[in-house]
């Protein structure tokens, strides 16, 4: 049985979990869980970044999702989640095809972890906001596909949160059940890390991208019908082949 959304104005979305990703991401750097080491990493120009960001943001986009669809909100910590297993223990393969070649030989790599528990995570969310049976699935299709699209853009400082404030932004005036709250949860949890992740202080990693990414999508499984569904998951499926492609190339060449 599918759960009533519950609506939340937009205006608060945006504001609640926006202080929530900051808060959040207060405490860890204040505390360091596991000491300060385990929250470092080089960023592409080689400089040390903090990695604080990535949960602060999951954390806020799956409590933002949750006040719209409790259901959905915890299909997002499963995607958080996902995204912080490959954090932790990524590792050298590039693209998809790479991780599925690994697991036809017997090894489960954190790529094959984050393939299938997103995609069902995705399935999940869709289920909580859709009714009937093909649209539950193109919405997780969507889901999922716009968490792996926004973590495939999330290759420089910026880029992957910019990306999400950009796209979400006009989800703020649809008219869907839950859609211009699960826009503003979107636009709120990114808009909160973008300038540190600009300034280079921050890195969101997997863990930030992905739930940015899965909320987004949520956020157009709301405000879309039948066509829009198909559009968008065939939109998704496009981006991440190609993605794939480009990012199997980009390791070919070294």
């Amino acid at each position: 049985m599918i759960t009533r959304l519950r609506r939340t104005p937009r205006t608060t979305s945006l504001a609640v979990t926006a202080a929530l990703t900051r808060a959040a991401l207060t405490v860890l750097r204040s505390t360091a869980p596991g000491g300060r080491e385990r929250w470092e990493r080089k960023n592409y120009a080689g400089r040390t970044v903090e990695l604080y960001a990535g949960p602060a943001t999951a954390l806020a986009t799956a409590v933002g999702v949750g006040r719209v669809s409790p259901l959905a909100g915890a299909a997002l910590v499963a995607v958080g989640a996902c995204g912080a297993y490959d954090d932790v223990a990524g590792d050298h393969r590039r693209g998809f095809r790479a991780h599925l070649a690994a697991l036809r030989e017997g090894e489960v790599t954190s790529g094959a972890v984050k393939l299938v528990g997103i995609s069902a995570a995705g399935l999940l969310a869709g289920a909580a906001l859709k009714e009937r049976p093909l649209d539950k699935v193109l919405a997780g299709i969507v889901i999922a596909g716009a968490a792996h699209v926004v973590n495939l853009v999330d290759v420089r400082p910026g880029r992957a949160a910019g990306a999400v404030v950009a796209l979400a932004a006009p989800g703020l005036l649809r008219k869907g059940p839950g859609a211009a709250e699960l826009a503003a949860v979107a636009m709120g949890a990114a808009g909160a890390v973008l300038p540190d992740d600009l300034g280079e202080r921050v890195m969101i990693g997997d863990t930030g991208a992905h739930a940015l990414g899965a909320a987004l999508g949520a956020a157009v499984v709301a405000a879309n019908g039948r066509v829009g569904l198909v559009a968008h998951a065939a939109g998704v499926v496009v981006a991440a082949v190609c993605g794939d492609r480009v990012s199997g190339l980009a390791r070919s060449l070294g």
